[in-house]
C-alpha cells in the first residue's frame, strides 16, 4: 500500500544543480523517517541523506555541504537539493521509507529517478 514516487532526475552538467522529489502515500507522513539513497552500476546501494519525523538530517562526507535533504508535511513529500554536482554523483536515486537511516531497515522504496552529471 505504501507508494513512493521520485521525479526530478536528468542530465546536468559538473557544477550544476537538480532537486529531486519523492511524493509519498499510503503512510503517516508526518511521524514517518525518510531517506535518499543511490545506486551506481556494479555498486551497493548507499544512503546519501536522512531525515528524521522531526527533521533532523544526516549526511556522508562524501555529499555533506553539497545536498540538502528536507520535508513538506502537507505535501507529503520528501526533496533532495542536490548542488555542485560531480561525475560521480551519477547514479539511480530512490526514495526510501527509513526509520532509522540503515538500509536493513528500509520499509519501502520508490521505482529511483536517474541522474547523470557530464563532464
Amino acid at each position: 500500500q505504501v507508494q513512493l514516487v521520485e521525479s526530478g532526475g536528468g542530465l546536468v552538467q559538473a557544477g550544476g544543480s537538480l532537486r529531486l522529489s519523492c511524493a509519498a502515500s499510503g503512510v503517516i507522513f508526518s511521524i514517518t523517517a525518510m531517506a535518499w539513497y543511490r545506486q551506481c552500476p556494479g555498486k551497493q546501494r548507499e544512503l546519501v541523506a536522512h531525515i528524521g519525523s522531526g527533521g533532523r538530517t544526516n549526511y556522508p562526507d562524501s555529499v555533506k555541504g553539497r545536498f540538502t535533504i528536507s520535508r513538506d508535511n502537507a505535501q507529503s513529500t520528501v526533496y533532495l537539493q542536490m548542488n555542485s554536482l560531480k561525475p560521480e554523483d551519477t547514479a539511480t536515486y530512490y526514495c526510501a521509507v527509513d526509520p532509522h537511516g540503515l538500509i536493513q531497515r528500509v520499509g519501502a522504496w520508490g521505482q529511483g529517478t536517474q541522474v547523470t552529471v557530464s563532464s
